[in-house]
This record gives C-alpha cells, sequence and structure tokens, in this order.
C-alpha cells in the first residue's frame, strides 16, 4: 500500500470548497486539479479529479457526473485540533456560514471548547480546543 487518502465526492461544487477550505486553513494548497472539458461525460468545467492539501493532510476530490440521492454523512468528519480560542472561533465561523450546528461551540465538559458542524457544501467538521494539561 502506499498511501490513505480522505475522497470527497461534491455535486458540483467541488471547487468552490476546496477554494473556501485553503482560504480558511494555514498551510494548505490545491495541489492538482483536473477539469472536464467539453464532449467529456461530466459537466464541463466541474472537477474530474482533484487533490488539495489542510495543513499537510491530502485530499481528493471530484465533482460527480451522476446525480446521487446521497450527500455527505456526519459519521464521517474531518478533525480539526485547534491550538488557542482565536483560531478555534475564527474556523468555526468560517465552517459554519451557510452551514448548521450539530453541536454548537461550546464547553462540553471534554475539552476547553469543542463545535460540531454541517458545512455549507455538506462536509462534517469537528473542531477542538483541547484541555490545558
Amino acid at each position: 500500500m502506499k498511501s490513505i487518502t480522505p475522497f470527497l465526492m461534491f455535486q458540483g461544487n467541488a471547487e468552490e470548497a476546496m477554494n473556501h477550505y485553503i482560504s480558511i486553513i494555514e498551510d494548505s494548497e490545491i495541489t492538482s486539479i483536473d477539469l472536464y472539458g467539453p464532449n467529456e461525460l461530466g459537466t464541463e468545467g466541474s472537477v474530474k479529479h482533484a487533490t488539495f492539501t489542510l495543513k499537510g493532510q491530502t485530499f481528493m476530490c471530484i465533482d460527480s457526473n451522476v446525480q446521487h440521492g446521497f450527500t455527505f454523512t456526519p459519521s464521517f468528519s474531518i478533525y480539526l485540533t485547534c491550538e488557542s480560542e482565536a483560531e478555534i472561533e475564527k474556523l468555526y465561523g468560517a465552517l459554519i456560514d451557510g452551514g448548521s450546528a450539530m453541536m454548537p461551540l461550546g464547553n462540553y465538559g471534554f475539552s476547553e471548547q469543542f463545535g460540531w458542524i454541517a458545512d455549507k457544501f455538506g462536509v462534517s467538521w469537528q473542531l477542538d480546543l483541547p484541555n490545558k494539561a
């Protein structure tokens, strides 16, 4: 086995999602992007295949060329361990914009601050500011 990479399947907004994520998470970038051209199976200009990194973690994504009756589920989430209250508040605010909270940002006893949300693209995120040791 060479690697294990999380893979996200969007339905027409993969490039917008990647750009949003790399704009709010430091040390992140789109590393490759291949778009559908004219007369291909997918919608012209949508993402055929792309890779991006968030804080060094590689992700792959596509825009599905087939409409599905399903989307992302909160049973799989991207977990962010934050270093400060300012950082968790900034990320939470940027990710919840247009999305919804499953657990609003707060102190639930197991960490200093924690929040679990689905962003405007349907991707689930857990944000944690661990208790100080």
